[in-house]
C-alpha cells in the first residue's frame, strides 16, 4: 500500500509542481514585508511585458504614502520587481501618495496614468512620461482631470483607464455620489492628438455610466478596464467595494458612453472559503497582446485585505460573449 502510495506521488508531483508554477500568484513585499499588490495593468514595451500596480506606504509610515510598483515578465507568469514610482519620483512632491495605474504606450514612450490619493473628494487623475517604463516625469499640469461637482458626483476621479476609440481618447474614471457612499463609473474624453494635459479632457456624460443595481455589486463600481472585439468596447469591471467580496463583472458598449451588463452574475467570482481569493476576485485589467490573446489580471486575498495577491487567467471569446479558459 506504501509502495504504491509512492508511486502514485512520484507520477502526479511533478504534475502539481506544474500546474503551481503556471499559476501567477505575485505579491510585492518590499514596503510591508507582506505580500502586498493591488491594481494590476500590464502593457508589452519594447518586448518585455510590463506591470504596474498599487503598493502600501512603507510600513504603514504616516508620512509616506501609497505609491506604484513596477515588475517584469517574459511569460506573463514570472515577475521581477524592478523599481517603483513615487509622488517624489515621479514629480509630484505635494501629493499625499499615488496609486491605481494604467499605462499606455504611445511613439515609444509610457504614458502613466495615476490617482492621487489621500485627499478624499479632492482625489484626481494625474499623467505621467517615461522612456524606459521605470522612471517617470509628472505632466506639468496635473492633475489633468476631475469632473465637476454635480447631482451624481462629488468631484473625484479615481481608478483611471485611458483608451483610444474611434478617434477619440476616452478617460474611465470612478467616482463618488455627493454623499460620499456610492461608487460608480464616469468618463470623459479628448481628441486624438490630445497631450493629455489639464483642459483636454471634457465630462462625457452627465450621470454614471455604470452604477451598482445588483445585490452582489452593493454600493460601489470602480475599476474599470476596456477591450475591443469587432465593432464592441467590453468593460471589465469591479463590483463592490473591498473585501466585500469584490467581484468581477463584464458589460459592452458601441459608443463607449452606453454601456449594457453582459449578464446579471459575476463573471469572476471571490474563491471558497479556505482558497486564496476567498476574500475577493477584485480590480480587473484585461491585458491584450501583441498576438491577440487576452489575459484578465485581478488581485485577491483570504484575509480581508491583510495581504494582496495579484494573479492572470487567460479569457477566451465565442460568439462576441468572454469566458475563462481555466472555466471552458
Amino acid at each position: 500500500m506504501k509502495r504504491a502510495l509512492f508511486l502514485l506521488v512520484s507520477v502526479l508531483l511533478p504534475f502539481m509542481l506544474w500546474a503551481q508554477q503556471e499559476r501567477m500568484m505575485f505579491g510585492d513585499t518590499s514596503r510591508v514585508g507582506v505580500p502586498y499588490s493591488k491594481d494590476p495593468h500590464v502593457i508589452n514595451f519594447n518586448g518585455t511585458y510590463y506591470m504596474y500596480y498599487s503598493i502600501p506606504p512603507k510600513n504603514w509610515s504616516k508620512t509616506e504614502g501609497w505609491g506604484v510598483g513596477v515588475a517584469t515578465s517574459t511569460d506573463l507568469v514570472n515577475w521581477n520587481r524592478v523599481g517603483e514610482i513615487t509622488t517624489a519620483s515621479v514629480g509630484n512632491p505635494d501629493m499625499k501618495g499615488m496609486c491605481a495605474p494604467c499605462a499606455l504606450v504611445l511613439e515609444g514612450k509610457v504614458h502613466l496614468f495615476y490617482q492621487s490619493y489621500g485627499s478624499g473628494k479632492r482625489d484626481a487623475i494625474c499623467h505621467a512620461v517615461s522612456s524606459d517604463g521605470v522612471r517617470f516625469v509628472a505632466d506639468r499640469s496635473n492633475p489633468i482631470y476631475r469632473p465637476e461637482e454635480a447631482d451624481w458626483t462629488c468631484g473625484r476621479a479615481i481608478d483611471a483607464e485611458v483608451t483610444k476609440y474611434k478617434g477619440r481618447y476616452f478617460l474611465y474614471f470612478a467616482t463618488r455620489d455627493p454623499a460620499y457612499k456610492i461608487q460608480q463609473q464616469g468618463v470623459a474624453v479628448a481628441k486624438g492628438d490630445t497631450d493629455f494635459s489639464a483642459g483636454s479632457w471634457t465630462t462625457a456624460c452627465d450621470k454614471p455610466i455604470l452604477a451598482p443595481v445588483y445585490d452582489w455589486e452593493g454600493l460601489c463600481i470602480e475599476g474599470a478596464s476596456i477591450c475591443y472585439k469587432g465593432k464592441k468596447m467590453y468593460m471589465f469591471y469591479a463590483g463592490s467595494y473591498n473585501n466585500d467580496p469584490q467581484q468581477i463583472g463584464v458589460a459592452v458598449s458601441r459608443d463607449g458612453i452606453h454601456w449594457k451588463r453582459l449578464s446579471a452574475e459575476p463573471f469572476k467570482r471571490n474563491g471558497k472559503p479556505g482558497e486564496w481569493n476567498s476574500s475577493e476576485s477584485g480590480h480587473p485589467h484585461l491585458f491584450t497582446d501583441v498576438d491577440g490573446r487576452t489575459y484578465l489580471f485581478y488581485q485577491g486575498n483570504n484575509d480581508k485585505g491583510k495581504t494582496w495577491y495579484i494573479t492572470q487567467e487567460e479569457v477566451l471569446w465565442k460568439h462576441g460573449k468572454p469566458y475563462l479558459k481555466s472555466e471552458q
